[in-house]
């Protein structure tokens, strides 16, 4: 007897820590998922080849990098190598505006390309891996961001209009902290020596240990009563 097809979803994988809970959450849920990466100009490709990995050992559906180029816009310190990354000693210090580590627009931009994917391959479930408590305070991360693009996508596309269900996009992190978010994908097996989630690492993909996301991830394993697998 064979066994009923699993639902395809596309899951937004960078290499991070979030993306790769997300992706264990797709699985656990029943999805095939099929991961997608995106070269997008950063100042490092290590995570790239993280997502690779946790592609493999997560045993996603599928993982394709997809090449777009935001650093002929510039304006991010993550574009732009004549943009320092802010560093910082403490997680107390990282600031509640928008950081210089935005990416205009980028989420945008990825949503919308895992759109066109999740239409060729008749999915109607897109996961990303958002959080908007331990985060940067980046716009495109906030709920209503997520809602708003959901309510667009399932007005641009034949599948939103046509098809028999709409299209959704899950956030399954997006009110969780970074410690919950940690616990649970250790309960999900996922491995977090494999994931990079540092602004500006070093050789071989060494986190600085000071930007803001090397401060909320360690702070996250903390609490956790865990040092980060990745140092």
């Amino acid at each position: 007897m064979t066994s009923p097809q699993k639902r395809s979803a596309v899951v937004l994988l960078s290499g991070g820590l979030d993306s790769a809970t997300c992706l264990a959450i797709a699985n656990a849920e029943g999805f095939a998922a099929h991961a997608i990466s995106f070269r997008y100009g950063q100042r490092h490709e290590y995570e790239l080849e993280r997502a690779q990995q946790l592609a493999r050992s997560l045993g996603a559906a599928s993982h394709r990098v997809v090449d777009i180029n935001l650093a002929q816009f510039g304006g991010s310190a993550l574009t732009d190598a004549s943009i320092g990354v802010p560093k910082h000693e403490a997680v107390e210090e990282v600031g509640e505006t928008i950081p210089v580590t935005y990416v205009p627009a980028r989420n945008t931009v990825f949503l919308s390309l895992a759109l066109a994917f999740a239409e060729t391959i008749q999915s109607t479930d897109i996961f990303i891996g958002v959080n908007a408590l331990d985060y940067s305070g980046y716009p495109d991360c906030r709920p209503a961001f997520i809602t708003a693009f959901q309510t667009m996508a399932n007005l641009a596309t034949k599948a939103g209009v046509e098809g028999a269900e709409p299209l959704r996009i899950h956030t399954p992190l997006l009110d969780l902290t970074k410690a919950q978010i940690i616990a649970k994908g250790i309960s999900l097996g996922v491995d977090y020596s494999q994931t990079l989630s540092c602004y500006d690492p070093g050789e071989g993909g060494t986190p600085c240990g000071h930007c803001d996301a090397c401060l909320l991830r360690n702070k996250g394993f903390a609490e956790n009563a865990m040092t980060d697998p990745s140092v």
